[in-house]
């Protein structure tokens, strides 16, 4: 090529946007250049004329807006004068001009909002509003005066002032019961779901609610220093202390970039061709980095909404995934949240009454929480309640009414009845050492039985600890309200689980606190009083199926349904999508990478260096969006029949359960003396037994090969089905104890080795049936939490 030929293609690479070597040139090269986009300045869009899409003046048209065809150029010659024309308006095959450039420049930017966009849309309930938490304050309370009775503003109420908390008000301002006893639902500060009886001159705080008749309260505080207000300020301070969270594509953004110039201006110097920096920037695609993860991570919250969990955002479901420690409270998120009946003790086994059928009859009328609670435990037991008449009902006693006949109270011991004070304390004793609060039912002036409720574990904790133990988490600490000697039970049926009982909101944001600096840290609970300590977490999650709404806001994380494996699904999920996301981004980065070597090198156009990036980048999305498939988080699922098959034999489970947990009662009247009990005794256990054999034949025809279908392996149900023969077993002894008990009447040996086998069969049977809802049910997500 001579000289004239060098400054003429000098001229034109300089035209068509990729700069020249050409020194006499430059200046006259630069002004072309100049006029060039003046004139395509107008014409870079399409114009819509007479209803046909026609191109403007501007790049790849005339003066006229027609489309000039591709010539193609011979080497070490100048363009003809009409192609120079052109030139200047159409790119040349395999080389990237200024609106090229100008476009690729607008769709990065295009590209670099739209990851934003995505996770702002996928996250718009990613907010920490403490609206609900403030909602739920005391607005208003009535204060006595010496004309009577005015409802003021809580912010107008002093200490000292007497005020009047009616039935299901919330208590405005800390304070002193003036007279009589108030019982209050504690459960928004505390977490503990029964209610609490104080006296006349306890400690009342505000933000609690009135669950018996209306009672004076002396004010002690006003509404700035109560203990709700205090709630509130925890959370703020909380929610406003957390530190910021680096993402994972900032982080690999960092290092990515300066390697991208680095290898694109080392490229430039060493070839000393401006052409291949440019190729080395085309392949440089931010895709994996601006599109890969976000994608992955909406494809995670998407998993999360349809398993019935809402993650506040991408940010929250990254935090989750590297989640090392888990604090979590007891009331209403291992336990049900709601007091159950679960024990009959009766005074007198000789009485013909039924206790639980007369004190639920009466029950039906009272508003108490624990009323409720026995009244669908008579239901549970298949019980026919009748309507009381003369019903009277006293805050902190109970409640008393005519049954049948019968003179019925449930209450207090000294409400209930006449009793043998040394039977009162083991009883008592007993309760206190199941973790349980006792209901008295009185009968004709006796004491005729003691019913025992408490708040149930939920069938799907222990396996929800498993699952938690196998993602990762390391340490897992129960923080509450409650005692020791109830908390610790629940905390150690799990493994070496530490305990901290006694924790008010305080002491749980502390705690909170402490462990998130030294590890990522998740907090579960339900509670009001837990909205402090969900914000201070590192990432918060309320079950919010039947959890405070306040809670709800206050977390990052909320579980819509009420079952809380939905805890370790989340985190697998987490995890998976965190993983899949840095594949596709180190995947796609290393195939970037690869790619600028090759552009840095020479052996890439820009042309096709921006057909290889279109590639990688959808090569990268793909990956991502393996979010969406299986993996080793997805757990076996029943569906279909399948599933309907488990909600069939759950509700046989549910009325099973109270003929289960009077076995031991059966087993003491069938070894008492012979008469109508044993009698009665032995029918109830023939009757159960029947029932119980047509159960199981279903579970081993029906259930179990469908759950090994689902589970695979050689014999999943292998250990279950050995537990059907044992049943078995112990159902066969059983009848044939009950004959011969039935032809000797008299005989001392089977009626005393028929109490064991039936004590036998009882262990047996909880066991057996705990096992298949913890394992098996759970697999059609159909098992109620509430039930036994």
């Amino acid at each position: 090529m001579d000289g004239t030929d060098s400054a003429q293609a000098a001229r034109w690479v300089w035209r068509c946007g990729y700069g020249g070597k050409g020194r006499a040139h430059a200046e006259r090269s630069r002004a072309a250049l100049r006029a060039d986009r003046r004139r395509a300045g107008g014409g870079r869009r399409a114009a819509l004329v007479g209803g046909r899409r026609r191109r403007g003046p501007g790049l790849g048209a005339d003066d006229g807006g027609r489309a000039l065809p591709r010539r193609v150029v011979g080497r070490g010659r100048a363009p003809a004068p009409q192609v120079r024309q052109r030139c200047d308006r159409r790119p040349r095959a395999g080389r990237d001009d200024r609106g090229r450039r100008a476009l690729r420049g607008r769709r990065h930017r295009r590209d670099a909002h739209r990851g934003p966009l995505l996770e702002e849309r996928a996250g718009r309930r990613a907010r920490r509003d403490l609206g609900a938490l403030l909602s739920l304050a005391p607005r208003v309370a009535h204060r006595r005066t010496g004309t009577g009775l005015d409802t003021v503003d809580v912010s107008e109420v002093r200490p000292g002032e007497l005020l009047l908390v009616r039935a299901g008000e919330t208590v405005p301002v800390d304070g002193l019961v003036e007279r009589g006893a108030a019982v209050l639902d504690e459960s928004t500060l505390t977490g503990e779901s029964l209610p609490v009886e104080r006296p006349a001159g306890d400690a009342v705080r505000g933000g609690t609610v009135n669950a018996g008749d209306p009672f004076e309260l002396r004010a002690t505080n006003d509404a700035r220093s109560s203990t709700y207000a205090g709630i509130v300020r925890l959370a703020e301070e909380a929610a406003a202390e957390n530190a910021p969270f680096i993402r994972m594509a900032d982080r690999y953004s960092a290092l990515f970039i300066p390697a991208t110039l680095l290898l694109a201006g080392a490229a430039w110097i060493a070839a000393a061709d401006p052409v291949r920096a440019v190729a080395v920037l085309v392949v440089a695609t931010p895709c994996p980095l601006i599109l890969a993860a976000p994608i992955a991570f909406v494809s995670g919250l998407s998993r999360c909404a349809r398993r019935g969990v809402v993650v506040k955002g991408g940010g929250t479901l990254e935090r989750l995934a590297q989640a090392r420690v888990l604090l979590f409270d007891k009331t209403g998120t291992v336990t049900t949240g709601r007091p159950a009946l679960t024990e009959i003790i009766a005074a007198d086994p000789g009485r013909h009454e039924d206790p639980l059928l007369l004190a639920a009859s009466l029950d039906q009328v009272s508003p108490h929480v624990l009323a409720s609670a026995i009244v669908r435990g008579a239901r549970e037991r298949g019980l026919r309640l009748t309507a009381p008449e003369d019903v009277v009902e006293r805050a902190g006693q109970g409640v008393r009414g005519t049954v049948d006949g019968h003179r019925v109270s449930v209450g207090k011991a000294s409400w209930a009845g006449r009793a043998d004070p040394a039977w009162l304390d083991r009883v008592r004793d007993r309760a206190a050492a199941r973790g349980a609060i006792t209901v008295f039912v009185g009968v004709d002036g006796r004491l005729a039985a003691v019913l025992l409720l408490r708040d149930r574990v939920r069938p799907d904790a222990a396996r929800t600890f498993r699952l938690l133990r196998r993602a990762g988490i390391g340490r897992a600490v129960m923080v509450t309200g409650d005692r020791a000697d109830v908390a610790g039970p629940i905390g150690r049926s799990w493994g070496p689980t530490p305990c901290t009982p006694g924790c008010r909101s305080a002491g749980k944001v502390e705690i909170a606190r402490d462990e998130s600096a030294r590890a990522p840290t998740v907090m579960v609970g339900d509670g009001v009083n837990d909205a402090p300590a969900l914000a201070a977490a590192g990432v918060g999650v309320a079950l919010g199926a039947r959890g405070a709404t306040a809670s709800s806001e206050a977390a990052d994380v909320v579980v819509t349904v009420d079952r809380l494996e939905r805890l370790a699904e989340t985190l697998a999920i987490a995890r998976r999508t965190r993983s899949v996301a840095r594949q596709s981004v180190l995947v796609g980065m290393g195939l970037a990478l690869a790619a600028m070597v090759v552009a840095a090198l020479g052996f890439l156009t820009p042309a096709a260096g921006a057909l290889l990036q279109e590639g990688i980048d959808v090569a990268a999305i793909l990956s991502a969006l393996r979010v969406l498939g299986p993996g080793r988080d997805r757990a076996p699922r029943l569906r279909g029949d399948e599933a309907e098959l488990v909600r069939r034999l759950d509700e046989e489970h549910r009325a099973l359960w109270p003929r289960i947990e009077r076995l031991p009662a059966l087993a003491d009247a069938a070894a008492s003396h012979a008469g109508q009990d044993r009698d009665a005794a032995m029918d109830a256990l023939s009757g159960f037994l029947a029932d119980l054999e047509a159960h199981e034949r279903k579970d081993e025809r029906l259930l179990y090969p469908a759950v090994a279908r689902v589970l695979g392996g050689s014999d999943p149900t292998g250990a279950m089905s050995r537990g059907h023969t044992e049943i078995a077993e112990l159902a066969r002894r059983i009848g044939a104890l009950t004959a011969e008990l039935r032809a000797a009447p008299e005989a001392p040996e089977p009626a005393g080795d028929l109490r064991r086998t039936v004590q036998e069969l009882y262990a047996v049977l909880r066991l057996h049936f705990a096992q298949e809802e913890e394992n098996y049910f759970v697999l059609a997500d159909v098992h109620d939490p509430a039930g036994p």
